[in-house]
């Protein structure tokens, strides 16, 4: 039963016949807190039309629901908002069909395709707390899209090649002196970031020094020693140079299995991993095919352009004068490839807002070019995250690395937790307790860095990522382990959390909790709409807290009436399946006891 889709209805019958000769479509949304009932109609909208004062339209057609509709059982109108109770016997038929569907909160598939790319980690440094975002929202927008009955393909651009590539290999050449993963027990992305800051430490003591001799600082910046090799280096790549791709080879691999061992522990995965290095030159066909067509023009240095002052932009370097590729070019191609790989009906890409102009004037390139797939493509631009210390540098080594935040957020998990259980954890194994330490670190992280309106720039505090009482991913984590222990808790007193609901009376806060329930599927289409996995995360959060002001208010295992009791385990273990299944659009798991 859909018992929003009803009053809707209802609503549109009430408007009929109390006011002859209007219509349209009705929208409800869910009352506020501080008000009785669960959905609101705001007939504001509606004076005009009806010629009627907002609180005398919600008072008639408030009436006519209480006299008309299978469904409404009261109702209040504040000013212009028409607030509106749900029968009893409609949340029971509502909660018993959720509690026997498997597949609620998937949508059927639509028929449609989509790709989603992100991660897109430069092979010179690890994944760091920026990485950490962004891989969490392609893979939780991957999540939601599936279900809402999308083909999703997730895809990831490991940018393998250029001149920051060059400066770690340079260094590495160096400094090195033969080093690798074994014999400094490092990760191959931590060893190959070492020498990137190396370098940045070198090239900027040279610049220093020339400055001193007297060399104006810019010109100290381009004629460098170090600067010139690294340019010298990245020539002789892309002549295929032996030696220097023999070593680009050995230090990406290095970095490839230290980023299969981050993916690996934050359950992250792609099912197409495109190289910079193989499509780097793909877009150059694409420049000629626009020069034909009149879509570029060339410069008198040779150089191509194209003008894109009507779309709000300005003029666009697409091919440097030398014919070099720059970042356009590339993306052209390989967007252009990703499609003829898989024909995807919408192209995402997850790229932090500083990429902002270079996706706009990409897509309006693709749009003049008259690529079929041009209108389908989206930036799901996010904000950069800060730590408590302020911004991150790679250069500089003032990056806070993923792997150790993983790690400093799991052993605050585990501290905390720790102290919340006060001995329930002693029956735990040790290897029972790391799962579980592991599992909470992750879904604080996780939890975290989603909760937040992607588009929003953030801060990441370690310390209340982990609270047990906030709105973190650990708080709703214990609220699903205790839902398992109330359940089981049942089972060894044989009562079963099985079959239909047949009380008649339910207490307020069960009937906010199916509500919630009911509310489930339509969040995760609005989080589909939106690509906002930040929708899931609080639905989630309003979830668990209202379980638990249930689990505060009323007695589920002491209850005497066997009805009540049998429907608050239904309405528990329902409760329970949904935290689950949200938890699960953000990619993190929840335990079954804590």
């Amino acid at each position: 039963m859909d018992t929003q889709s009803i009053v809707q209805a209802d609503i549109i019958r009430a408007i009929a016949e109390l006011y002859p000769g209007n219509s349209g479509e009705v929208q409800l949304s869910p009352t506020k807190k501080e008000f009785e009932g669960q959905y609101t109609f705001v007939t504001f909208p509606y004076t005009k039309v009806l010629r009627q004062a907002p609180a005398q339209i919600g008072q008639a057609i408030g009436n006519w629901l209480l006299e008309n509709s299978t469904v409404v059982s009261r109702f209040n109108v504040v000013q212009g908002f028409l607030n509106i109770s749900i029968a009893d016997a409609a949340w029971v038929e509502v909660l018993n069909t959720i509690a026997t569907d498997t597949a609620f909160g998937t949508l059927p598939a639509n028929g449609k395709s989509v790709m989603v790319e992100f991660s897109s980690p430069n092979t010179n440094k690890p994944l760091h707390l920026g990485h950490l975002r962004n891989n969490f929202l392609g893979d939780s927008v991957s999540r939601i899209l599936a279900a809402n009955g999308y083909d999703v393909v997730k895809t990831c651009i490991v940018n393998d090649r250029g001149v920051h590539i060059c400066k770690s290999m340079l260094a590495y050449r160096m400094f090195g002196d033969g080093e690798t993963p074994e014999s400094s027990g490092m990760k191959g992305d931590h060893l190959i970031g070492k020498y990137y800051v190396l370098f940045d430490k070198a090239y900027k003591a040279q610049v220093a020094g020339m400055v001193e001799q007297g060399v104006v600082k810019e010109e100290a910046e381009k004629t460098a020693p170090l600067m010139l090799e690294v340019q010298q280096m990245l020539r002789l790549w892309e002549q295929g140079d032996p030696e220097t791709i023999a070593l680009w080879k050995q230090l990406n691999n290095w970095v490839y299995a230290g980023f299969d061992a981050t993916y690996k522990s934050i359950g992250v995965s792609f099912d197409k991993t495109y190289y910079e290095s193989n499509t780097y030159l793909l877009g150059k066909e694409i420049i000629e095919e626009g020069l034909e067509k009149g879509v570029f023009f060339r410069k008198d240095d040779g150089s191509v352009w194209i003008d894109l002052t009507e779309d709000g932009l300005d003029q666009k370097l697409v091919l440097r004068s030398d014919g070099t590729s720059v970042y356009m070019t590339q993306d052209l191609g390989t967007t252009d490839l990703k499609f003829q790989d898989f024909h995807s009906d919408r192209q995402i890409w997850v790229v932090g807002n500083e990429q902002d102009y270079h996706f706009n004037a990409l897509f309006a390139i693709l749009r003049r070019l008259g690529k079929e797939y041009a209108n389908e493509l989206y930036h799901l631009s996010y904000g950069m995250v800060d730590l408590p210390t302020g911004k991150m540098k790679s250069r500089e080594g003032t990056v806070v690395d993923a792997d150790d935040l993983i790690q400093e957020t799991t052993d605050a998990a585990s501290t905390a937790a720790d102290e919340a259980a006060k001995g329930k954890l002693d029956d735990f194994s040790d290897v029972e307790k790391k799962a579980l330490f592991q599992m909470l670190g992750l879904g604080a992280l996780k939890y975290y860095l989603m909760k937040v309106d992607p588009q929003k720039r953030m801060q990441f505090n370690p310390a209340e990522s982990v609270d047990l009482h906030g709105n973190t991913g650990p708080y709703i984590q214990y609220v699903h382990a205790r839902i398992q222990s109330i359940l089981r808790k049942a089972a060894e007193l044989n009562f079963v959390a099985e079959g239909a609901v047949t009380t008649t009376q339910l207490d307020e806060v069960e009937q906010q909790l199916v509500f919630l329930l009911s509310q489930y599927t339509q969040r995760v289409s609005e989080a589909g709409t939106a690509f906002a996995p930040s929708y899931i995360a609080q639905y989630a959060y309003e979830l668990a807290k209202t379980f638990n002001q249930f689990y505060d208010k009323l007695s589920i295992l002491k209850e005497t009436d066997s009805v009540k009791l049998h429907a608050r385990l239904i309405l528990s273990k329902a409760v329970g399946e949904t935290i689950r299944k949200a938890m699960g659009l953000l990619g993190i798991d929840v335990p079954e006891k804590m």
